[in-house]
C-alpha cells in the first residue's frame, strides 16, 4: 500500500486535526510542511493540487483530500475503527454540533489569513489579538453549555470522538493567546483526557514543528 502523504503546517489547527485523526487510526503517514507564513500554500505547485491553497491536503488511495473534517469524515468511513463519530443519528447530530462549534464558528474568524488581513488594514497586534481571545471566549461559553450533559471524560462520552480533535487545537490556541481556561471546566477536562492519550500527544505541534536553524 502506497503511504499516505500530509500536506501540513505545524501550527495550523485544521492540519492539528488531521494528525490527530490520522494516529488514531493508526495510518502510516508522511509529512509534508507546507510554510503559512512563508505563503507556500499559494505557490502553483501546491494548488495544481489543492485549487484552494489551504492546509491540511493528504494525499492517500490515489486521491487528494481537503478540509479537516472532510478527511476525518473519509477516514472514519473507511477505517471505522474507532469510530469518531458516533452511528445513532441524535448522538451523530450531537458530535457534529460540537465540532462545528469549533470548526465552522471559532477558527474561520481567526485563522492566519484572517489576521494577516486584519493587519493589512492596520488594526494594531494588541486589538488583534483582543480579536482572537473574544471569540474564542464566545465559543467556548456555547460549547460548555452544549456539551456538559453529555460529556464524561472527553467531550462526548468516555473515549474520544471528532469534538475532541476539534477542541484541542483550540485549546491549544487559546493558551497560546494567554487565555484563561478557568469558566469552561468541561473543556479543560475533555482536553486533559485527550491530551494524554498517545494519538494526540504525537500531533502536538511541538512535536512536529520544524527543528530552529542553528548560526
Amino acid at each position: 500500500m502506497t503511504q499516505a502523504i500530509l500536506y501540513d503546517y505545524w501550527r495550523s489547527s485544521a492540519s492539528y486535526r488531521a494528525r490527530i485523526a490520522l494516529n488514531l487510526k493508526a495510518v502510516d503517514y508522511a509529512r509534508v510542511p507546507i510554510n503559512l507564513l512563508e505563503s507556500e500554500q499559494k505557490a502553483d505547485a501546491y494548488r495544481a493540487h489543492n485549487p484552494q491553497g489551504f492546509v491540511p491536503m493528504l494525499e492517500m488511495d490515489g486521491l487528494k483530500l481537503t478540509q479537516s473534517l472532510a478527511i476525518i469524515d473519509y477516514l472514519d468511513a473507511k477505517l471505522p475503527e474507532p469510530r469518531l463519530v458516533p452511528a445513532d443519528p441524535a448522538d451523530r447530530a450531537h458530535v457534529l454540533a460540537l465540532a462545528l462549534t469549533i470548526a465552522a464558528d471559532i477558527h474561520p474568524v481567526n485563522n492566519l489569513r484572517i489576521m494577516k488581513y486584519l493587519a493589512g488594514l492596520g488594526v494594531e497586534q494588541a486589538q488583534r489579538d483582543e480579536w482572537y481571545r473574544h471569540w474564542i471566549g464566545e465559543g467556548f461559553d456555547a460549547l460548555e453549555a452544549l456539551a456538559a450533559p453529555r460529556a464524561g471524560a472527553f467531550l462526548f462520552g468516555d473515549t474520544p470522538t471528532l469534538t475532541d480533535i476539534c477542541l484541542v487545537p483550540q485549546m491549544y490556541n487559546a493558551r497560546r493567546f494567554g487565555m484563561t481556561l478557568d469558566a469552561w471546566p468541561t473543556l479543560v477536562r475533555a482536553d486533559a483526557s485527550a491530551s494524554a492519550l498517545d494519538a494526540f500527544a504525537a500531533a502536538h505541534p511541538d512535536r512536529v514543528a520544524p527543528a530552529p536553524v542553528n548560526g
